[in-house]
């Protein structure tokens, strides 16, 4: 799975650099951070619509589409700010043997 999201992060890479009317990445990419942030929040109430769908019908494949299309407007965030998914990949290992009661305690407060 780590080869889609690294093959997915250098198509986002070269998307951010190409012209704006040449593909939907690159006219978010030059549309700006709120642009993308909008996609990544209509994205994840189209999710979570899916999700409740999903519990009372069982039909898991919206769910499963609205999901991909939330991690994927995310990876264009992550772009956007010179970030990858390799970035989260490791918090996710540092985090991998953490109780997320201990991880999120040991967390500076804000």
């Amino acid at each position: 799975m780590n080869d889609i999201l690294k093959a997915l992060d250098a198509v986002l890479e070269q998307r951010k650099q190409a012209a704006p009317d040449s593909s939907y990445v690159s006219g978010l990419h030059h549309k700006g951070l709120n642009k993308i942030l909008e996609k990544v929040g209509e994205e994840t109430t189209e999710m979570l619509i899916a999700a409740k769908d999903a519990e009372r019908s069982g039909q898991m494949d919206d769910l499963i589409y609205e999901t991909a299309d939330v991690w994927f407007h995310t990876l264009v965030a992550l772009h956007q700010m010179g970030l990858s998914s390799d970035d989260v990949l490791k918090e996710l290992a540092r985090r991998f043997d953490l109780s997320g009661l201990v991880e999120k305690a040991n967390r500076p407060t804000k």
